[in-house]
């Protein structure tokens, strides 16, 4: 009973983990490095899974169409959104750069309007006023000292910009995931499969339902688009990328934090939240998930020693809620 809410809810402490790892490891190595390393140690585990599962360790009977879409959302979600995300963790940190990523659901719920034809339902319109009133509650100053109630951005500008970046890339990159996803099970029943749920490998060390393990082969795919993003953004765009590089991998805490980051994030979060799904409705999944912003706050207290007011705390909760209306 009760069994995929749970889950759910340990999926919310795997990202808050993944968010404070990730906030340590980018101060440490700087953002790109970092997801270099991260993306490579997720493709690693992605692969061993798939192996053992699916007898591959690469996605299987993925058409070009599927990789093309979910390529395009790797180079959204990962590449862009992940960087803009390590990058606020830098200026801002983990707890407020996880707040933005609660816009991830109003951007998903535009751009499937404007792709898909989606309908918007005005709870989910209501959700994204409540969720930029609750991210606004928490990144303003309600007053100086000097007696007058101006308001003014405790947060650096350019780091609210990169935690929006990050937020409408991640809704943005779910829904090509959907149309991606979409595509490979075209592509599946082409080989003449028609119930995934039925297909498994013979030739697989623990061969589960290819319907379980498609989401981890598109996230294989997303990873790859992601890994050379984050390779050419490195080498080409940015200053002694080898040498920085070089100086990240020698870095012992920083590797440390990019294993946790890469364990909890792309590898054991993704996992459980398709796991979660089969057990509940996915809007609850998904609400119970977004709980992040709020569970972060007393670790980040306790370990960064941020200052967290009851306006941010109230805020926080505000946001969750606007998050939930797009799931009833």
């Amino acid at each position: 009973m009760y069994l995929g809410e749970l889950i759910s809810l340990v999926v919310a402490f795997s990202w808050t983990a993944t968010a404070l790892f990730s906030e340590v490891a980018s101060k440490r190595m700087g953002s790109l490095p970092l997801n270099v390393i991260r993306m490579v140690l997720s493709l690693a585990l992605l692969a061993l899974t798939l192996w053992i599962t699916l007898g591959s360790p690469y996605p299987i009977m993925a058409d070009s169409e599927t990789w093309l879409w979910l390529s395009l959302s790797g180079l959204v979600g990962y590449a862009l959104g992940d960087w803009c995300l390590f990058q606020s963790y830098i200026l801002m940190g983990s707890r407020f750069g996880q707040l933005f990523m609660t816009l991830a659901s109003p951007s998903a719920a535009l751009t499937a309007w404007l792709l898909l034809g989606e309908s918007m339902q005005p709870l989910a319109i209501a959700g994204m006023i409540i969720t930029l009133l609750g991210i606004s509650m928490s990144v303003l100053n309600r007053g100086g000292g000097d007696g007058r109630r101006k308001l003014s951005l405790k947060l650096p500008p350019q780091g609210i910009l990169l935690g929006i970046g990050a937020g409408m890339c991640q809704g943005i990159g779910l829904v090509l995931s959907k149309v991606g996803m979409e595509h490979y099970e075209s592509a599946i029943a082409m080989q003449g499969i028609g119930d995934l749920s039925q297909w498994s490998s013979e030739g697989a060390l623990i061969p589960l339902p290819l319907s379980y393990m498609m989401p981890f082969a598109s996230t294989m795919i997303r990873a790859v688009t992601g890994l050379v993003g984050f390779t050419i953004a490195l080498f080409a765009f940015s200053h002694n990328g080898k040498s920085r590089l070089q100086a990240a991998i020698s870095n012992r805490k920083g590797m440390y934090c990019a294993l946790g980051a890469a364990i909890f994030g792309p590898f054991v979060g993704v996992s459980l939240s398709l796991m979660a799904t089969l057990y509940t409705h996915a809007g609850i999944a998904q609400t119970i998930m977004s709980l992040t912003p709020v569970l972060i706050i007393l670790p980040s207290w306790l370990l960064f020693r941020q200052k967290v007011t009851v306006w941010e705390v109230v805020g926080a909760c505000i946001c969750v809620f606007g998050v939930s209306l797009f799931f009833i």
